[in-house]
């Protein structure tokens, strides 16, 4: 039975990837930063016999909290196949470059951007030990430079968050590091954005859950001759799915 993590998983995009992974046939650790919350979580996908599930406790922006989680999960496999880093805020407002606070873009790389590095760094070595291990970073486009700079693009006046896209945009590059470090082993590694969906994150407006998650979960299931190192949203191009970046 493989194996997979995803942080933020107590609600929105990560609890029904959670779900359609568990419908897959994988066992799923369900990663929430309150561990209570992620009890609750794991609850209600047992009362849909969806039983395969267990919750762990990780604040990504907490190194203890990681390492804690690295050591939980270790003793239960030494295997992980499929890490999802899904975890992420959006910065809150003002969104504005010239109005956001240092603290406002400190708090958002910290989860982003630190906190992703962070957890691949301290599962690397469970996911090593995979046949195929998929890294799927929950990006977005609007984190794409070269879409924010397009006048012609359908979010260019209305997807404007200076603390958020920043974040993205670095977690993009770290993505793009990554899959290089890993091109030669059979690692996939991809920044997914799920698209506008409704969920908390966006005062529940935009597309269905469903289809969010469908969209990760395709990435964290690729084949040998999958995609590795690039950047998907399938919600702007669903010829092919790649964005620029």
């Amino acid at each position: 039975m493989k194996r997979a993590f995803i942080t933020g998983a107590n609600k929105g995009i990560g609890l029904e990837t959670a779900k359609q992974l568990l419908k897959k046939g994988f066992y799923v650790y369900l990663g929430s930063r309150d561990k209570q919350r992620g009890i609750e979580a794991v609850e209600k996908l047992k009362a849909e016999n969806l039983t395969n599930v267990e919750a762990i406790q990780i604040d990504v922006t907490d190194e203890n909290s990681v390492k804690n989680a690295r050591i939980e999960i270790g003793k239960k496999s030494s295997v992980l196949d499929v890490l999802i880093n899904n975890a992420g805020i959006n910065g809150g407002a003002p969104y504005t470059a010239l109005e956001s606070s240092t603290a406002q873009f400190l708090s958002t790389f910290h989860t982003n951007v630190f906190g992703v590095a962070s957890v691949t760094q301290a599962f690397i070595d469970l996911l090593r030990q995979s046949p195929e291990p998929r890294i799927v970073n929950v990006s977005t486009s609007v984190g794409s430079l070269t879409l924010q700079s397009d006048p012609n693009w359908l979010g260019y006046d209305f997807a404007k968050y200076a603390v958020y896209g920043s974040s993205k945009a670095a977690l993009n590059m770290f993505t793009v590091h990554l899959a290089y470090e890993l091109r030669d082993t059979a690692f996939k590694v991809n920044a997914v954005c799920p698209g506008y969906t409704k969920t908390d994150f966006t005062n529940h407006n935009g597309g269905e859950v469903e289809a969010a998650g469908k969209r990760i979960v395709k990435y964290a299931l690729l084949d040998k001759d999958g995609v590795t190192g690039k950047f998907i949203s399938e919600e702007t191009n669903p010829t092919t799915g790649e964005i620029p970046w």
